[in-house]
């Protein structure tokens, strides 16, 4: 009967962290992937499962994001993101930004980071979106 408690206490407890970790997410509100639009536009961030803390400020299951425009490939995942054209920092907790982007195809993708700008060691990160600029 103590082996069935331990069980059941254990699959309690995995159950809850494979819930927890699936419902994780960072993602865009807008725009949306294939929108066409006219610059400047308008990025708004979203996450779930997590809580927005500005950079310097180390609390658990928390971050903020980076925005990464037009890179083809990811940045380095075990250090500090660089502050460049392509990787914008939102480190005052920012949840949407306004972009002027030149004419043209732009992809979109963002990256939650910890309180020194490091990705999450399971990196938190959204789906590539594409959108033009006519």
């Amino acid at each position: 009967m103590q082996y069935l408690k331990i069980f059941v206490g254990l699959w309690l407890v995995l159950s809850f962290v494979a819930v927890s970790a699936s419902e994780k997410s960072v993602y865009f509100i807008a725009p949306i992937d294939g929108a066409k639009l006219t610059s400047p536009i308008t990025v708004k961030f979203g996450l779930k499962g997590l809580g927005v803390a500005p950079a310097g400020v180390d609390r658990p299951n928390t971050g903020h994001h980076h925005l990464l425009i037009n890179l083809t490939e990811l940045p380095d995942m075990t250090s500090s993101l660089p502050a460049t054209d392509n990787i914008k920092h939102f480190g005052g907790g920012q949840t949407e930004t306004t972009l002027d982007l030149p004419k043209g195809t732009h992809t979109l993708q963002l990256l939650l980071g910890d309180y020194a700008h490091v990705p999450h060691k399971v990196p938190m990160m959204s789906e590539k979106i594409t959108i033009t600029i006519e």
